[in-house]
Formats: C-alpha cells, structure tokens, sequence
C-alpha cells in the first residue's frame, strides 16, 4: 500500500509496534528444551491480547500463529513439538493483523552455547538488513536494496537466498510491489514513491542459495544445506528516507 493519510499512519505503527514486542518477547522467552509451539503460543498470547490477529492463520490457514524455523528451517516453520537445543539457530517471523491492517517482521535467534561463526553469521544478518534499509526512501529505486545487500554479504563471505524476497505489506500481507529482490537484481525498474509500505528481509548465508520444499507443504529449507538466518522490518519510504514501522517499545 502507500499510505494516504495520517490515520493510516496511526494504524500501521500500532499493528507494527504489536509485531515488534511479540518478536522481542519471543525472542527472550526462547530456552532450550521448550518446544517451538510452547514459543508459539507465546506469541500468540501477546498479540491477541493486543487486539491482533495472526496473520499466516488468517490469510493463508497457516498452522500456528507465527513461523519458527530451527536449524535446517529457513522459512515457515510449523511450530510442534520440536524442542529447541542449545546451539540451536531459530527464526521467528511474526506478522499480524489489526484493524484491517497488516505488519511484518523477523529475526534470527543464536542459543548459547554457538560457534563464533554462528555469532557472526546472526551479527551480520541484522547488519545486511540494516544495509537495505538505509537505502529506502521516496523516489529511490528499488534495485538500490538488493545491490546494498549484495554487496556487503560478498564483502564478509556470505550467500545470499535468492528465491525468498521482500514484498508490499498494509492493507494485506503480501501485496504490490512484489518480489522485491534483497540480491543484485539488473532486471528491477521500478522506484518507491512516497508512503509506499514494505518489508525488507534478506536471507543471509553460510552457503545457501536457495530455499527448497520440505515434506510437509509450508516448511523451506536452505539449499545447499548451510546455516541461514532472516531478518525483517516493515518500513515505509519517505523524503526523509526509511520510516521503520516495527521497532520494538524497549
């Protein structure tokens, strides 16, 4: 969407800011041998209690309020009764919806004790996602992200996941403009006009490039296998640069 209004404004900060305190408190709750649907419910605790709808389970059926991946997951993970490890790598991507509006955003969890490696991988990934960001704004193009992204994952030794992109977010969950490449993409024209509301979330790698099916019919894994994390903010592009929609209260 592109936002029109003031009260529109009002309204995505308010569902941005319940997807922001649900990710941060799931993110603090994470402790080994808790399942990922006992984190889960957490979640989802949270944003009910707020007034929000989960959004994957609204839009799309999904099976639990928000997706966590572990491990070998790179994307919409089923939560269950997979119990979280310690050295565990978890992704947690949490979007909701609120008075007919929509937010979206994510990140990677390292459980201790972890590799610096796994330290690194999980410090660079919200960098390669603050790289993008920096690069919105009115009248910008939209190509800007994914070469800001490229160019700092070949930098520090990193991959890239090619087929798992950004996309429009506020009055649905995923909306125009769509498949907004967080890789260099030669192929993209099109530039952010003023309001213009969207997520940026690369997938950085220690090898993959690619995100597969899995046996059941949400679950991705990284392709080749190789430890991968996700982050995400909902974000809208102004005259002043990046309007960060999904920052946590604390």
């Amino acid at each position: 969407m592109t936002v029109s209004s003031d009260d529109e404004l009002t309204a995505l900060k308010q569902i941005g800011q319940i997807v922001a305190d649900t990710l941060a408190a799931m993110g603090k709750a994470i402790e080994p041998g808790m399942t990922t649907r006992e984190l889960d419910e957490i979640g989802r605790r949270i944003m009910e209690a707020a007034g929000a709808r989960p959004a994957p389970e609204l839009v799309y059926g999904f099976p639990g309020a928000t997706c966590i991946s572990v491990g070998e997951e790179v994307a919409h993970g089923i939560p269950g009764e997979r119990r979280i490890a310690p050295g565990d790598l978890v992704n947690i991507d949490v979007s909701a919806e609120k008075d007919g509006y929509f937010s979206d955003t994510g990140a990677s969890f390292a459980v201790p004790p972890v590799t610096r490696k796994i330290e690194r991988l999980c410090k660079d990934g919200r960098r390669a996602m603050w790289t993008g960001l920096r690069e919105v704004g009115a009248g910008k193009p939209l190509a800007g992200i994914g070469r800001a992204v490229g160019a700092f994952a070949k930098k520090n030794g990193y991959t890239l996941v090619r087929n798992l992109a950004s996309h429009g977010v506020g009055l649905s969950l995923h909306e125009e403009p769509t498949e907004i490449a967080t890789w260099p993409d030669a192929s993209e024209r099109r530039i952010m006009e003023d309001g213009l509301v969207f997520t940026v979330e690369p997938f950085l790698s220690l090898g993959a490039t690619f995100a597969e099916d899995g046996d059941d019919p949400w679950t991705l894994y990284s392709q080749p296998r190789a430890p991968t994390v996700q982050f995400e903010h909902t974000v809208v592009a102004t005259r002043n640069g990046p309007l960060i929609l999904t920052m946590p209260s604390q």
